[in-house]
């Protein structure tokens, strides 16, 4: 809570003294963090400059919730941000304990596996505990044993997906601190946030930021190495009787090129039969051969993927339909 109250209010302050407790000896020029000042925002909350500096130090740890709300109604906070402000103060015992293994519901599983969308399940510490097929489509990290932050943050390829990593971060820290709430003396919590506080320096700087954001849904886009961008809609479901586990899916706009690109994803998961193999090797023969009679002279050699076959279907529309039917 301190370092949140801290950081809530710009001061004034030396570049060798950035307590501001002291003077510079050797450059008198002051630095100014945009914001309010420290006897500002007591002013506004309605309390003396004394007192919020008690808070800001940790010498007055028990602040009457009052207070607390005057506080964050000087800050401007958000409704989740203050809630969460309100929360770090509460007095209530702490204890250390073991994690609780998150097990999904298994009426949940079965219907992530059975849905037509990416969907996967989201544990409280961003841990994937069920993924289909067609959402590991999306992200080859997104399998079960993941987990979201690590990925984000540790893994090139993951990041390559999104072509606002800084944006994507940010929303991910501020949703990871409105999931784990108080409960900051978790060891899942504990390991976590200090692995990757090493890790780089940007989650060290998004975590000193306090950001608080509830997990909802909303808009993602994606550089898919095999389907380009890619733009979807992502909601975020509470699944009840759990401790914070949501079930995450992606979708496209109707009859978008995101619709098509999520459609010809999802063709390229399901398992193929003999027969069916049978018909692809007709369709690539029947289509080469009409690349070679729209342009003999080319020295292009086409793949069977879904690619391949959608570039295809756009110069020899009818050929492919022979091709199917036969």
């Amino acid at each position: 809570m301190t370092t949140m109250l801290r950081t809530g209010a710009g001061l004034s302050q030396s570049p060798r003294d950035p307590g501001g407790g002291g003077t510079s000896h050797r450059c008198e020029r002051r630095i100014t963090v945009p914001g309010l000042r420290r006897d500002e925002v007591a002013m506004l909350a309605g309390i003396s400059a004394d007192y919020y500096l008690r808070l800001e130090q940790g010498r007055d740890r028990k602040p009457s919730v009052q207070v607390l709300e005057s506080i964050a109604r000087a800050l401007q906070l958000d409704e989740e941000t203050a809630a969460y402000l309100v929360g770090l103060a509460t007095d209530r015992p702490r204890r250390r304990r073991r994690t609780p293994k998150e097990t999904v519901p298994s009426g949940v599983a079965k219907l992530v596996a059975t849905l037509h969308l990416p969907a996967f399940v989201e544990g409280r510490y961003l841990d994937v505990l069920a993924a289909n097929p067609l959402a590991t489509a999306i992200s080859p990290r997104l399998v079960v044993g993941a987990n979201r932050l690590r990925d984000v943050f540790l893994d090139p390829a993951e990041q390559a997906l999104f072509p606002d990593w800084e944006l994507a971060t940010r929303a991910l820290i501020a949703g990871f601190r409105q999931s784990v709430g108080t409960d900051i003396d978790d060891p899942r919590f504990i390991e976590l946030v200090s692995e990757l506080s090493l890790a780089g320096p940007r989650f060290r700087h998004l975590w000193a930021r306090h950001d608080v954001r509830p997990m909802q849904g909303g808009r993602l886009c994606f550089d898919h190495p095999q389907a380009g961008r890619l733009t979807l809609n992502r909601e975020k479901l509470l699944i009840t009787g759990t401790e914070g586990m949501m079930l995450v899916m992606y979708h496209a706009d109707p009859e978008s090129e995101d619709a098509e690109k999520l459609a010809l994803l999802a063709s390229a998961t399901v398992p193929p039969t003999p027969s069916a193999n049978r018909t692809v090797t007709c369709v690539c023969t029947v289509l080469t051969a009409a690349a070679l009679a729209l342009n003999p002279s080319t020295t292009t050699r086409w793949s069977c993927s879904w690619v391949g076959a959608r570039r295809a279907r756009r110069t020899a529309g009818p050929v492919l339909m022979v091709a199917s039917a036969s």
